[in-house]
């Protein structure tokens, strides 16, 4: 198996436009949802979605998500169908202008933070199939099946649009219980979808990345890449609540934070953080063993420090607590680990 481009992240905790958002409410009304039952707890003022520059925190759409897919469990793939590759804005006639689907599926996954993504995809060559995998592991419970059939059905919607003929799809799975009705299921990924599956995917057949596509422009494409740097470039500058917190936690000489001075950093309350990281899939707590983990790794294979040593310069009051943490981080004990690597 061949990976055909690493994305550029694998959380969905970056800022995004507003389109999205704009048209979740779009899609709400015409099912008779008031747009303030859909806005209400994301801190959004409605006013903000006329703003075709304005941008919004990934939290702040799941909760849109999270009203909508609380009113209407069984939407995700119409809603997903909304998505055309112009709602993307500069990333989408990025897509639209590509040589290739390959070059597209390697724009998307190279600006995968432009996106509205949600669950974090993955394309995979595995002989004469392409796998687009998606992955749902950092959602919250309540919305993860909602979200993996909106962004697998957005993601057909899309390559059915560059596409001069059908999508060659060959099977698609999802991992989570089959709805009421699938009708919509079968009309937009051309196949009755395998429900309670190990893995949230669709397999095509590979041959379908050479096919050049009819609104190919290199002069288009040459315009959109520059511009999508740019706005990455920006947005990166800006990361989510949750990167932000892992940032401070790689600085740190000896883990000596607590939550309340990072939150104090980041200029919020210390509830207010743990909400947002909560709502992100994750806690203060997960991030720091995250960064103490890597750290102990580092300090164990790379230097010849002893146990003691590493605990204390991972903030541990004791060699016996870094030892307990490690053995759950990674199933055995530092000196073990340690030994092994070198």
């Amino acid at each position: 198996m061949r990976s055909l481009a690493e994305p550029v992240v694998r959380h969905w905790d970056f800022p995004r436009g507003v389109a999205s958002v704009a048209l979740l409410l779009r899609f709400g009304a015409e099912h008779g949802l008031p747009a303030d039952s859909l806005l209400d707890g994301s801190e959004i003022d409605a006013a903000l979605l006329a703003d075709p520059v304005a941008e919004i925190e990934a939290r702040q759409e799941l909760a849109v998500v999270r009203n909508l897919a609380g009113l209407l469990p069984h939407a995700g793939v119409a809603v997903g169908r909304r998505y055309h590759a112009t709602t993307f804005g500069v990333l989408g006639y990025a897509f639209l202008s590509a040589a290739t689907l390959q070059d597209a599926i390697t724009t998307a996954l190279r600006y995968l933070d432009l996106s509205f993504a949600f669950t974090a995809p993955t394309a995979v060559i595995d002989g004469d199939r392409l796998v687009l995998a998606l992955d749902s592991g950092a959602l919250p419970d309540g919305v993860a099946s909602f979200l993996v059939e909106r962004d697998l059905a957005a993601i057909h919607t899309v390559v059915g649009e560059l596409l001069t003929g059908a999508v060659p799809v060959l099977g698609v799975d999802f991992a989570h219980a089959e709805p009421p009705d699938v009708r919509g299921h079968e009309e937009v990924f051309g196949v009755r979808p395998r429900f309670g599956a190990g893995a949230d995917q669709s397999v095509v057949d590979v041959s379908v990345l050479a096919e050049a596509l009819r609104l190919a422009s290199p002069e288009t494409t040459a315009l959109c890449e520059e511009q999508c740097r740019t706005l990455a470039a920006r947005r990166r500058e800006s990361p989510g609540v949750t990167q932000e917190v892992r940032r401070l936690l790689e600085s740190s000489v000896r883990f000596e934070e607590s939550m309340s001075s990072v939150a104090r950093t980041l200029g919020i309350s210390p509830r207010t953080l743990r909400r947002r990281l909560a709502t992100s899939g994750t806690s203060y707590q997960a991030l720091l063993d995250e960064v103490r983990a890597k750290r102990a790794v580092r300090l164990l294979t790379d230097g010849d420090l002893s146990v003691e040593a590493v605990a204390e310069r991972l903030g541990f009051a004791e060699a016996a607590s870094f030892t307990h943490a490690f053995r759950r981080w990674f199933g055995v004990t530092p000196g073990r680990y340690g030994r092994l690597r070198r």
